[in-house]
């Protein structure tokens, strides 16, 4: 599944590696399943960063974003860009199928 995140180049414009939106980072998040807690515990970023910058209450530095977004892929998800659609991105596979085998585990449990 993609999830584009902004409105992105215009149609025919170059479009380069994407940065980590908000919302990018709160849909990696749900795909990976984890807290605003769990990803400061990866990525060693303060808790209040991630709270604040999912609220739109500033932005980050380069490095920070780097970090955020490089722990992400490091789980799996896939940061892209769609030429006409913008910046977005692919949760793994994985992140999904681990969730569906927790939930069959609790029926049976």
């Amino acid at each position: 599944t993609y999830i584009a995140t902004d409105g992105g180049a215009a149609m025919g414009q170059a479009t380069k590696e994407p940065a980590i939106t908000p919302a990018m980072c709160r849909a990696a998040r749900g795909w990976l399943n984890w807290t605003q807690q769990q990803l400061s515990e990866r990525s060693s970023i303060s808790r209040s960063t991630i709270r604040d910058f999912e609220g739109h209450r500033h932005g980050l530095h380069r490095s920070t974003a780097a970090q955020l977004r490089r722990t992400f892929e490091d789980a799996g998800v896939l940061f892209t860009s769609v030429e006409g659609v913008g910046a977005g991105l692919y949760g793994p596979a994985t992140a999904s199928a681990e969730r569906a085998d927790e939930g069959l585990h609790k029926k049976h449990q």
